[in-house]
């Protein structure tokens, strides 16, 4: 099976995207991790996107779209994958479509409200990672698993999260209607508990 997660930032779509390739035995794909491993490996279109990202400028669309069409015709791709993070917009979406046949698109549905409230109530430990949220800290301030202070990332203030979601909304969000028009797209409810959330995209898969 073929798929694409989408979702705005905070939706789980992470998450949700590792259990389901572990169910499914699939690779979850992230432009992120494959853009990291073709500049390790030195592949052609790698030194290309190190030679725009040591000039501190975004890589452009011809050299993500090349990257993940080198990675989808390699041999654990061959009974399927998960896309996380790519496409994010609806030419990328369209490149996608000459090389790749996607057989369907979750869309993780969570309004921004709610997302705002659960990003930013988000606290991180920097010494060991630990994620918290003030609605189960009680007060706390500090790690319950090595005593280090708790703190809240930049971009999980309810300004910035109100930014990105707006970055979505204007770039990624109009895939929604490319893939609903494509009869790809299945959504479902990310405001949901993690487990009921994941019982959900597996009905929509129909696995």
């Amino acid at each position: 099976m073929k798929m694409i997660f989408l979702g705005p930032p905070g939706a789980g779509k992470g998450t949700q995207a590792v259990r389901v390739c572990e169910r499914l035995g699939i690779p979850q794909i992230s432009t992120g991790d494959i853009l990291r491993r073709a500049i390790k490996e030195q592949t052609p279109t790698g030194l290309a996107a190190k030679s725009y990202i040591d000039k501190g400028q975004l890589v452009p669309d011809s050299v993500v779209i090349d990257i993940v069409r080198e990675r989808l015709v390699q041999s654990d791709c061959a009974n399927g994958y998960l896309l996380d993070g790519f496409p994010r917009t609806v030419p990328q979406a369209q490149a996608l479509a000459t090389f790749a046949d996607i057989d369907v698109v979750i869309d993780i549905e969570v309004s921004d409200e709610a997302l705002t409230k659960r990003l930013s109530g988000r606290r991180v430990c920097l010494a060991c990672g630990g994620t918290y949220h003030v609605a189960t800290l009680n007060g706390a301030t500090t790690c319950a698993k090595c005593g280090a202070e708790l703190i809240q990332r930049d971009d999980d203030k309810a300004e910035t999260v109100l930014n990105r979601l707006s970055v979505y909304h204007a770039q990624t969000a109009p895939l929604i209607d490319f893939y609903t028009e494509k009869g790809l797209l299945k959504a479902v409810d990310g405001a949901k508990p993690m487990d009921e959330c994941f019982n959900a995209i597996l009905n929509a898969l129909g696995v």
